[in-house]
């Protein structure tokens, strides 16, 4: 079982205490922050871009909005107006911030209808457009940065650089 030293005693091997581990390594700990750090830099953009298109209601809620009252002003004016102020907003003019402040109504376009000239011209109806353009950190949203509705209905959507995109904006 043992040795015998030099007076013949049998010298008894003992077992070593098995070591605590009171915490972790640095390898274990460094593969932790890098496998957080990948999950983070997936998991923010991801976030951002969510942030963003849930910012967006606020144009098409408030374009929409504007849309009925425009509607309401023509049936007893028998014109539109692009007056804010007319419509129930306050303030007087264009540009003005909607919803949360993360988009401004940057244009109401009025065209006033045109009789007919002839009997071959049936004339114009009056129509309108209104347009909501991204402020500050909505700036940011390049993929659906303004956003139109007309007279028509038509929902349009434009990039930052003014380049006109489908209706998808709308639908998200």
């Amino acid at each position: 079982m043992g040795r015998l030293m030099g007076n013949g005693e049998a010298l008894m091997k003992r077992p070593e205490p098995a070591r605590r581990r009171l915490g972790f390594t640095l390898i274990e700990l460094m593969v932790t922050v890098v496998i957080a750090a990948i999950l983070l830099s997936i998991a923010i953009p991801a976030y951002n871009l969510y942030v963003l298109k849930s910012h967006r209601t606020d144009a098409k809620s408030a374009l929409v909005d504007l849309a009925s009252l425009e509607e309401r002003f023509f049936s007893t004016q028998n014109t539109y107006t692009s007056i804010p102020s007319q419509l129930g907003y306050t303030g007087g003019a264009v540009p003005f911030a909607v919803g949360s402040g993360y988009y401004n109504i940057t244009a109401i376009t009025v065209i006033a209808a045109t009789a007919p000239t002839s009997t071959t011209s049936a004339g114009t109806p009056a129509s309108y457009s209104i347009t909501a353009t991204a402020i500050g950190n909505q700036a940011s949203d390049t993929a659906c940065a303004t956003f139109t509705i007309t007279s028509g209905g038509v929902q349009t959507a434009a990039t930052n650089g003014g380049v006109a995109n489908n209706t998808a904006c709308w639908s998200q």
